[in-house]
């Protein structure tokens, strides 16, 4: 097998949540560029979210591969994700996913890929590509900052975290225990995270960039002696994705009629439902700003609600001439890219981050769960966006998110953190795929090792028949 004059085929395998396949679909894009075939693993009801964002011509070189997760009661197949997933499903499906294990190896043993990329929740995915004398390489979809932090608690939780700025407030705490516990029941992680760092061969990649993370990044490099390489931001190109080009273009021509970074763009992940106090609290907030707005509003699966039934009284009516509200879905990117648009309410979900550093829009961070309370920190740390905090016992406070709103889109107090949204921007699309680079790299140097290993075990083999005979 010479990596350099044919394809290196690769067995992606992300975690069942539409967070994770994002960016495994986007590097996946990237590394098709450069001579890569890529099988994309995962249930069949993911497989076809995925089907719409992928172009005839990306079809060459990225395959759909369904792995089979068997059907319960409880979790019939439209729940093999994690999108629109009851919270107490959530177990079920890790275990429903393990069970999946001796189906993964075969299609290992059908595909026989050059290199398995797995998730930080599949530790058995290592080890199955390992009985096929496959590399196997971790892929953090995460911020290095945040997995910083979660990796210290898990594999030195008796030495001091070096970076004040990166913590969890004390009404998060739940939050953090549930990350770093130890996986005695379903729901904590630890075992699972450590064991995935731990079987990755040599090196971990992880979706950042250096000129944002780099402190973070060599970090985790000395904390678990695996080598993290960034693989850069991976923001989808505009135009590029199917449902957006579907899309109605309403909001586009609403915004387009808005004054120049006028208007906040809210919005809080596919997999994030508003509690009825949040959803109280942002909407009083937006219209007290005085500010434009966009936000996109979902509900959980099966759960269809009328939007004004759930919006405080004449919301809509008072906020009419300026606020647009969305139920469901809106195309992120193209929204984030127009010139009226001057703040991104956000969760902080890492792709979200990316997305608004990419396209230079400061951040007003609101935090809900998971990772996203670590990466809003990062971003008031680095100075591209601002946290709207809760209070001591959590909630959000209409007030709060008003001063946060103006500050950030309007307000003179806030040039210096437009500014640095702009920077970091720039930053960003001058490094264009140069990570990308770095991981093809490492990724070939595994490949050729392991054709040195075969071609070596080869030869012993052939010794060892010879010398049987010559014993004979």
């Amino acid at each position: 097998m010479d990596t350099r004059s044919r394809s290196i085929r690769v067995v992606m395998f992300p975690w069942l949540a539409h967070g994770h396949i994002s960016p495994f679909l986007q590097l996946a894009k990237s590394l098709a560029k450069r001579n890569f075939v890529t099988y994309i693993c995962s249930s069949q009801i993911n497989l076809n979210y995925i089907k719409k964002d992928l172009s005839p011509k990306d079809s060459i070189s990225i395959k759909l591969v369904e792995l089979h997760i068997a059907a319960t009661p409880d979790l019939p197949p439209p729940y093999h994700t994690t999108n629109g997933l009851p919270p107490h499903l959530m177990a079920p499906l890790k275990r429903a996913l393990d069970q999946s294990r001796p189906a993964f190896s075969t299609l290992l043993t059908t595909l026989n890929p050059d290199l398995v990329l797995y998730d930080f929740l599949q530790p058995w995915a290592p080890e199955e590509a390992a009985s096929h004398n496959i590399p196997a390489v971790l892929f953090f979809p995460a911020g290095a900052a945040a997995i910083s932090l979660l990796s210290h608690r898990w594999f030195q939780p008796a030495s001091e975290y070096p970076f004040p700025a990166i913590y969890f407030r004390e009404n998060e705490y739940s939050i953090f225990s549930r990350l770093v516990k130890s996986a005695g029941d379903d729901t904590g992680d630890h075992d699972r995270v450590t064991d995935c760092v731990r079987r990755s061969s040599e090196v971990v990649l992880i979706k950042t960039f250096r000129e944002l993370e780099g402190k973070y990044i060599d970090f985790l490099c000395d904390l678990t002696h695996k080598k993290f390489v960034p693989v850069g931001p991976l923001v989808q190109e505009l135009g590029k994705n199917v449902q957006d080009q579907e899309n109605d273009n309403s909001i586009v021509e609403w915004l387009d009629r808005k004054d120049r970074r006028s208007t906040v763009f809210a919005s809080f992940g596919s997999e994030y439902f508003l509690s009825e106090n949040e959803v109280e609290e942002i909407a009083y907030g937006l219209e007290m700003s005085g500010v434009n707005f966009v936000w996109v509003l979902r509900f959980p699966a099966g759960e269809r609600n009328k939007i004004d039934e759930k919006l405080p009284k004449g919301f809509l009516e008072r906020v009419r001439e300026r606020g647009m509200v969305v139920e469901g879905w809106a195309p992120q990117r193209r929204i984030l890219s127009r010139p009226s648009v001057g703040g991104f309410m956000s969760h902080c979900g890492w792709s979200s981050v990316m997305e608004g550093v990419y396209s230079g829009v400061p951040i007003i961070a609101v935090p809900m769960h998971l990772d996203q309370p670590l990466n809003a920190r990062l971003v008031a740390e680095v100075g591209f966006g601002e946290e709207v905090v809760r209070s001591r016992a959590g909630r959000l406070e209409r007030d709060e998110v008003a001063r946060v709103v103006r500050k950030v889109v309007v307000e003179r107090s806030g040039e210096e953190v437009r500014r640095r949204a702009e920077v970091m921007s720039e930053r960003m699309r001058e490094k264009g795929e140069e990570e990308v680079d770095g991981v093809v790299e490492e990724v070939a140097r595994l490949c050729r090792s392991k054709r040195l290993n075969l071609e070596s075990q080869n030869s012993m083999d052939r010794l060892n028949v010879v010398n049987c005979d010559r014993g004979k």
